[in-house]
């Protein structure tokens, strides 16, 4: 009944060698903590620094329990594995031992070899669960896609929402399965050869079921504030353990493949040793047999964390690069307004500089976390994307790209996604040409509900506002079942015409980089040369020790001349927009 390996705990359940079961909770606002299990009432040992613990032989795995605290009211665990019912409780005891892996050799995949599928388990199928997700696997490893991203499961008030409202990050959103269920995703994904990581949020807790803030007000720091909340204080050893070790868990009890860290320029510390460096060190070091990827989303495009010595990661494996989406976007769309306003001005200037070096509005003076970012470095420090959660979720309407971009466009950046250098990420549909909205949608009543539905027209002017003829009563209710329903992939254009099309042409690109792209990236980092163009023309050289690989991109409608491209074609659209993308290695 013991687990294997065990990750080391100061949060949550832990199942001992001889079979009982220790519980600790930090709570410095409670003078006396019980802990209620299998029909028992056990008091807790007050300890240094805030925490209770226990350890007794009247649990077993699959009780549930709660702590009662000195006013009588029963709380769940923070550090709970796993939920019986919604965050309030009660939380259930979970041996990781008991499930039977059935692809346990696997070690996980080279990061050069990534083409991720972004998913939220609740749309993605109509079941939206764990083990419904499983049946479509088999489909994303046939187009080619390597690995999985899994928008958060952290438990969170309700039933439905997008994860980044977690208040019980070790617990598995009940709605969508069980621990089991989970790990049943991740063991199959595996044995279709698909790496899996999990989107993790450590900024912030959601604004309802947190009961921290009761029991620890220390766990928040008093002066400091997020855009979503109170700021934590991860100066405090309780606190940094609490994130530290639920990385752990996920990457150690579940086999996650890694993780991405959401937005972490929301991450502040005043420590000697930053939270985010320690914690990629710990995680390194805890799992050092297999290939463990780290993606932060950071809007200070602090390149120092993506640094490498002799081409091995020691912190991060990757960032997302937001430059390249918005000034695509603006190409596409000529939408203006919020996050689009910088890229208005010389949209194809700030393409081709994302597309080479990625975070362009990168600056040393507010990269203060790590050593100075190396130069160069290599282009799969940059994960590239057309669409992701955000950037079609919060749109007013949730429209996807192929609802308001010229289709022969849509082609030619679907091509330079997929075969420039940097790491491609797709959201879930991309593939097949989904044309259904993705919205935001949460379960929250009373003023919780009025706030999320106010904050939605104002989120909404950041990703391009209202068009023409749209008004703010026609914004759909993002705390309505049916705006839920409507976020769901309709699986049927899959195998429409359009929809077996539309794969066929992403398998090809996937196959393509494969081929000719991926084993460049395993090479020492090239340096990208940016050539001078016309309006509306991108063309770069990516300079590796075998081999150039060239890309020429006319985004106009009407005739424009590039410079030259040397070696062979490997891809081609010809009709204006068009692409070219060839290798040369004969310059070696």
């Amino acid at each position: 009944m013991s687990e294997p390996a065990p990750t080391p705990r100061t949060w949550g359940p832990r199942i001992l060698e001889d079979g009982r079961v220790q519980f600790r909770l930090w709570a410095p606002a409670e003078n006396a903590v019980t802990l209620l299990v299998g029909g028992h009432e056990i008091g807790m040992q007050a300890e240094d620094d805030g925490w209770h613990a226990v350890e007794t032989d009247r649990a077993r795995p699959g009780d549930a329990y709660s702590f009662r605290l000195t006013d009588g009211s029963q709380i769940a665990d923070p550090g709970a594995h796993a939920q019986k019912n919604g965050v309030e409780g009660p939380s259930v005891i979970v041996d990781h031992g008991r499930y039977a892996w059935q692809n346990p050799s696997w070690k996980g995949r080279p990061w050069e070899e990534a083409v991720v599928y972004e998913l939220h388990i609740g749309t993605f199928t109509p079941e939206g669960t764990f083990r419904a997700a499983i049946k479509r696997l088999a489909h994303l490893r046939d187009i080619g896609i390597t690995a999985i991203e899994i928008m958060p499961v952290a438990h969170f008030a309700g039933r439905r929402g997008w994860g980044y409202d977690g208040v019980l990050h070790y617990a598995p959103h009940s709605e969508y399965g069980t621990p089991d269920d989970l790990k049943a995703l991740v063991d199959a994904a595996h044995g279709h050869g698909l790496m899996v990581l999990l989107d993790v949020v450590y900024n912030h807790f959601g604004p309802a079921g947190n009961i921290l803030p009761r029991i620890a007000p220390p766990f928040f720091h008093p002066e400091r504030h997020t855009p979503w909340g109170a700021a934590l204080a991860f100066e405090r050893e309780a606190v940094r353990r609490y994130f530290i070790e639920n990385a752990l868990h996920w990457i150690v009890d579940h086999r996650f493949d890694g993780l991405r860290f959401d937005a972490t320029e929301e991450i502040e510390d005043e420590s000697e040793s930053h939270m985010l460096l320690e914690m990629a060190q710990i995680i390194r070091q805890a799992v050092p047999d297999r290939q463990i990827h780290l993606v932060v989303e950071d809007q200070l495009s602090r390149k120092g964390l993506l640094n490498r010595d002799g081409g091995i990661v020691h912190h991060y494996t990757a960032g997302w690069n937001d430059e390249f989406h918005h000034a695509l976007h603006v190409i596409a769309t000529g939408e203006r307004q919020g996050h689009y306003a910088a890229f208005v001005e010389k949209p194809y200037e700030a393409l081709s500089a994302a597309t080479a070096r990625g975070f362009i509005h990168a600056d040393r003076n507010r990269d203060r976390v790590g050593p100075a970012p190396q130069d160069p470095l290599p282009p799969q420090v940059n994960v590239n994307f057309l669409q992701n959660h955000d950037q079609i979720g919060n749109r007013a309407f949730g429209d996807r790209l192929i609802t308001v971009a010229d289709p022969t466009l849509l082609n030619v950046m679907t091509a330079l996604l997929l075969l420039a250098p940097p790491v491609p990420m797709i959201f879930m549909g991309e593939e097949y040409g989904e044309d259904r909205p993705f919205l935001y949608f949460a379960d929250f009543e009373g003023d919780l509900a009025r706030a999320v539905q106010e904050g939605r027209k104002k989120e909404a002017e950041k990703f391009g506002g209202l068009k023409s003829g749209q008004t703010i009563a026609d914004l759909p209710d993002p705390v309505s079942e049916e705006t839920l329903q409507r976020s769901k992939l309709d699986w049927s254009r899959a195998a429409s015409p359009d929809g077996r099309q539309q794969i066929g042409f992403v398998r090809e690109l996937i196959r393509l980089r494969q081929m000719h792209v991926a084993p460049l990236l395993a090479e020492e980092a090239p340096e990208p040369h940016v050539f001078s163009t016309e309006e509306g023309v991108l063309a770069i050289d990516w300079r590796f020790p075998t081999a150039t690989l060239g890309i020429r991109v006319n985004f106009t409608r009407e005739g424009r001349s590039w410079p030259s491209i040397g070696g062979e074609a490997i891809f081609e659209l010809t009709a204006d927009p068009s692409i070219i993308v060839a290798v040369d290695r004969r310059r070696n």
